[in-house]
Parts: structure tokens; sequence; C-alpha cells
């Protein structure tokens, strides 16, 4: 068995990490904190792994990067995951045409905005977009949402 490499804590960052992994914003975080707290306490990365549920090399690679960064460099980077198709400022006013012009009809919508942008995508990609947009324009302009009113039978 080899050197089980650990990780001296001062005060600041165990709490910090204890915080991370009570109250972190996502599950993700919350399992890189408690690898470096389980790390703190002289445990092998085969243990860690098990507990967590990854790979030793997972392990080491986070522990790497806590001690380069510290507790920040255990957030997710901004910039991971596929990118957009439609962009929510640029594409917008394309699309508002082509949904007005063709109101009724969204995959004729969609057709005209492909032939227009040179983009390929689904009809529920478009269905989706504009969803989201008329939900971030209805929140900025503060338009309130319908309310049921109860009826009373009496």
């Amino acid at each position: 068995m080899g050197k089980i490499k650990t990780v001296a804590l001062s005060r600041a960052q165990r709490s910090a990490l204890e915080k991370g992994y009570r109250a972190g914003d996502t599950h993700a975080f919350r399992l890189r904190c408690q690898m470096i707290l389980l790390k703190s306490e002289r445990r092998t990365a085969i243990e860690i792994a098990d507990l967590v549920g990854c790979c030793e090399a997972v392990v080491n690679n986070w522990l790497k990067r806590f001690e380069l960064e510290g507790i920040e460099g255990l957030r997710t980077k901004p910039g991971r995951g596929r990118k957009p198709i439609l962009d929510t400022e640029k594409d917008l006013p394309r699309v508002k045409a082509a949904v007005t012009a063709n109101r009724q009809r969204i995959s004729l919508a969609k057709a005209e905005l492909e032939k227009a942008m040179g983009k390929t995508f689904s009809q529920k990609t478009l269905e989706r977009y504009i969803k989201n947009m008329v939900l971030a324009i209805n929140e900025s302009e503060n338009v309130p949402q319908k309310s049921r009113v109860r009826k009373s039978t009496g």
C-alpha cells in the first residue's frame, strides 16, 4: 500500500468546506467539499471514491484542484455543456417576426428561421425558446400571473 496523501486544513478552510458540504449550491460542489473533508481525515482515495460513488482518479483530481485554487476551485467553471442553438438577445427579433408571420403554424416559422439563420434545430427547441422568452419578458415587466378564483357554492 502506498503513502496516503492528506491535506492539512486551517480552521477557516475547514469551516468553509463544512459550510459548502452542508449548504452548497449544487450537489456536485457538496460532493467535492465532502471529498476534501474526508481526505483531511487521512482516508485513502479508494475509500472516499467508494463513499461518494466515483473513481479514485476523480478524488485525486479534485484534491489537486483544491490545493491549487482553494475552495473556489471546487465549483464548476462556467462554459461547460452545450451552447444554446438560439441566442437569447441576438435571435429574439427574428423569432418574433417569424412567429408573428406564422402564428398558427410553428413548423412554417421554424422552416423560415432555419433558412434565414442557416441553423438547424427541432420544433421542440423553438417551442422551448419561445416559452422561455415569454417567461423572461413577463418577469421583467412584472406581469401578474393568472390566479384562480374560487367560486363559492352556496
